[in-house]
């Protein structure tokens, strides 16, 4: 299939939140729990610092917007605007690993290429400004996408919300040497 590609602009915002709400309802409704999907809404979301940056991506089959995702050279490793703990700080190319971030796909369009589209374009584009490790945090239904593309799980951790709720993450990385 061919899809079409472009950077996110902020008048996308209100389109890629409902890609997302609809990717995370749908794509890990039937994995989590009640309390788990409530950890998993706070712990996920837009980050609009991504597209300020001009590192996030959108996919496009016809003028449907299928896909969502990208990467960041700042510490911040996942969640969106309203997520805790972030941070703005920048990466340091060659020494720190850049931050696959808020990849999402219509659940019309799983394993049909979406994701691993995003993840290519997201890792050449951080490799173009001199970055050769990358790290992610993977939810449950999206593991096996960054296993098969090379990414090794480093550690499973337990996001837990305001709320006290607690979801399962894991902690990935990948390295390229050219």
């Amino acid at each position: 299939m061919i899809f079409r590609t472009r950077k996110a602009q902020i008048d996308d915002v209100s389109n890629i939140e409902c890609l997302m709400q609809l990717s995370i309802s749908n794509m890990l409704g039937d994995l989590l729990n009640e309390d788990q999907m409530e950890a998993a809404n706070e712990s996920m979301g837009l980050d609009t610092q991504l597209i300020k940056d001009g590192s996030y991506y959108l996919v496009f089959q016809d003028k449907e917007l299928i896909g969502s995702g990208g990467f960041s050279t700042r510490e911040t490793l996942f969640g969106g605007n309203h997520t805790p703990n972030r941070s703005d700080n920048l990466l340091i190319p060659g020494q720190d690993s850049a931050k696959i971030r808020a990849m999402y796909t219509h659940p019309k369009w799983i394993r049909k290429g979406v994701g691993t589209l995003i993840l290519e374009l997201a890792e050449k584009k951080a490799l173009e400004l001199g970055f050769n490790k990358f790290e992610l945090m993977a939810t449950v239904s999206g593991i096996m996408l960054y296993e098969k593309r090379g990414y090794q799980t480093e550690e499973e951790v337990e996001y837990v919300s305001k709320l006290g709720n607690k979801v399962p993450m894991y902690k990935m990385k990948k390295n390229i040497y050219a």
